[in-house]
């Protein structure tokens, strides 16, 4: 399949477990996001906990992946940040594939070594409260992490602009269009 069509530019990728508090926030946005107008592209999936799911959405032919999820770093709990993961770093040399316990860094490793992903991914990453985090099942996301959703949307919306943006400059630098 082609990754210049249109409908495989960017995949929008909302991970994390709804019943684990803060764990949800991925989820959470890219419901909201749903709601607002996507430029056409632009694919925007809940994938949850479904590790095997994302991992076969990876090598679908988009030109950039943007996953978005809770992940700890010791920031302050509601802080957002965004990175480029380096998929050259480590391995998991015999990983086993659990469609319940797959880590993002893994799930990106395991569609790697399993063929083409996009050229371009970030992860979109919002610091967990550490109470919610120890919350075995709570469907809720605590006050600073569902504070921060907004604001990521907006964020995202962001990203998603200047990668189409850039997309389609490249487009055209291949087929000599000057603008």
């Amino acid at each position: 399949m082609p990754s210049d069509e249109p409908s495989r530019k960017v995949l929008v990728a909302g991970i994390g477990n709804v019943f684990h508090g803060d764990d949800g926030f991925g989820v959470e946005a890219v419901r909201r996001l749903r709601r607002r107008p996507v430029p056409d592209g632009v694919d925007i999936i809940d994938f949850g906990i479904r590790g095997v799911d994302l991992m076969c959405a990876l090598g679908d032919g988009h030109r950039t992946a943007i996953l978005v999820g809770a992940a700890a770093r010791g920031d302050a709990p509601g802080t957002v940040w965004v990175a480029e993961p380096d998929l050259d770093s480590g391995g998991f040399g015999g990983a086993a594939v659990d469609a319940h316990g797959l880590d993002p860094a893994r799930v990106l490793r395991l569609a790697r070594e399993n063929g083409p992903v996009p050229p371009r991914i970030l992860l979109v990453a919002c610091e967990p409260s550490a109470q919610a985090a120890d919350a075995t099942w709570q469907m809720d996301l605590s006050a600073p992490v569902g504070a921060a959703v907004g604001e990521t949307v907006r964020l995202i919306e962001r990203l998603i602009a200047k990668e189409l943006s850039a997309q389609r400059e490249l487009t055209e630098q291949r087929e000599g269009v000057v603008s």
